[in-house]
């Protein structure tokens, strides 16, 4: 059988093809020479099955997509306390090049609009290494994120890096107050190198999945970021990452997500996928017109809001309530996260006390976060202090509740 998955993605394409609304990011020149009609959309699973149908092998400067991920690395390389006393985190309700910080300290908003990146990019690495350094260290992050060595498009690094004067207006009011410690100039020829990486549709699709599991790459494996950094991020994403429209965005798309004025956007749905769409015709926000309408699409065909109600934790535990030999049975699946393991405990709390003998299978558990093993581990423990005799169903040889 052939999946339907692409079928559908063409569906999406399709529909979405006649529409010519929107402008070309045309304040920098080499933004405004590319092809409009260029459309795609990528979608990665958490194994690393990728989907894709249109121009999914497009390459495309990464631009603004990258300040989750050069916050991702601030975060690696700096810790949470350091990066926040730099950075805020929250929505700014501005345009993305405004002067937008705290009116009491002047601390950037957020990460997501450019005086928060320029700020978050000077965080990368190590703070004593020269500013060409850093800049190959965060093009490293990337290729991590994406699985793959990515190039810089120097034309548009030259392009961008010649228009710079109002990004480097942002980074002389951060360098004023304190908040990076390097050159203007440097900083922002930094950042420009930085949105002037080549990705595609799929590379976003890749990230977005890093993202989305906690940090490891679905194709190479390796952890690029620890999962509390991921937690970060995509926090942050789901409230800034759309600039000024992040609102209607959490409302109707619900999907952690970043765009860029390139025309791409990036959307990373915790546990579950990673999407990357590229159109480069914008609307009023920056935000890609026809990649917004593919991600309403998607998140409305696939229920992938983020609000969407999982499914009942009831279907956690099995129906069997006794073994072959007729012992007290509780049968554990799926995924084991806080809900599904406190209807396990619940199910431990209600074994009659004269029932000695008690079987615990595991062995259709998909998944078990670190909450649901901890809440796991205590029931067992508490079974055993009752007395009882506990036997333990593992889904393999090396899972443990230890």
């Amino acid at each position: 059988m052939r999946t339907p998955v692409p079928d559908y993605l063409t569906e999406l394409i399709e529909g979405c093809t006649a529409d010519a609304d929107g402008e070309l990011a045309s304040y920098i020149p080499e933004l405004a020479n590319v092809d409009p009609a260029q459309l795609a959309v990528a979608v990665c699973t958490p194994d690393g099955t990728v989907y894709a149908a249109g121009d999914a092998d497009a390459q495309f400067t990464i631009q603004s997509i990258s300040k989750p991920f050069a916050y991702a690395l601030a975060l690696r390389d700096r810790g949470l306390d350091v990066v926040l006393d730099h950075v805020g985190v929250e929505p700014s309700g501005d345009a993305f090049n405004e002067m937008s910080v705290e009116s009491a300290t002047g601390r950037p908003r957020n990460p997501m609009i450019n005086i928060g990146a320029i700020t978050t990019h000077s965080l990368v690495g190590n703070p004593a290494i020269p500013y060409e350094a850093r800049a190959a260290v965060l093009i490293d992050g990337l290729s991590r994120f994406a699985g793959r060595t990515l190039d810089v498009d120097e034309a548009v690094l030259e392009s961008e890096y010649a228009t710079r004067y109002r990004n480097v207006a942002l980074a002389s009011m951060a360098r004023s107050n304190d908040f990076i410690h390097v050159e203007p100039d440097e900083a922002v020829w930094g950042y420009t190198k930085q949105c002037s990486a080549l990705v595609t549709a799929r590379d976003l699709a890749v990230m977005a999945t890093t993202l989305a599991g906690g940090g490891k790459n679905p194709l190479t494996g390796e952890q690029v970021v620890p999962q509390w950094v991921c937690r970060q991020v995509l926090s942050v994403m789901m409230s800034c990452g759309m600039y000024d429209a992040a609102g209607d965005w959490l409302s109707q798309v619900g999907i952690p997500a970043k765009s860029g004025v390139s025309g791409g956007i990036l959307g990373a749905l915790p546990g579950q996928a990673g999407i990357g769409t590229f159109s480069p015709r914008l609307d009023r926000f920056g935000n890609s017109v026809r990649g917004v309408q593919l991600f309403e699409r998607l998140s409305g065909d696939m229920g992938l809001h983020i609000m969407e109600l999982p499914a009942p934790s009831i279907d956690a535990i099995g129906a069997r309530d006794e073994s072959e030999d007729g012992r007290p049975l509780i049968a554990v699946q799926g995924p084991v996260i806080f809900s599904t393991a406190e209807l396990a405990l619940r199910r431990f709390a209600e074994i009659p006390d004269d029932e000695r003998d008690v079987v615990i299978d595991l062995r259709m558990v998909t998944t078990m976060n670190s909450v649901g093993k901890r809440m796991l581990a205590e029931g067992v423990r508490r079974l055993k202090l009752d007395g009882r005799e506990v036997e333990l169903l593992l889904p393999r040889a090396d899972f443990s509740l230890t």
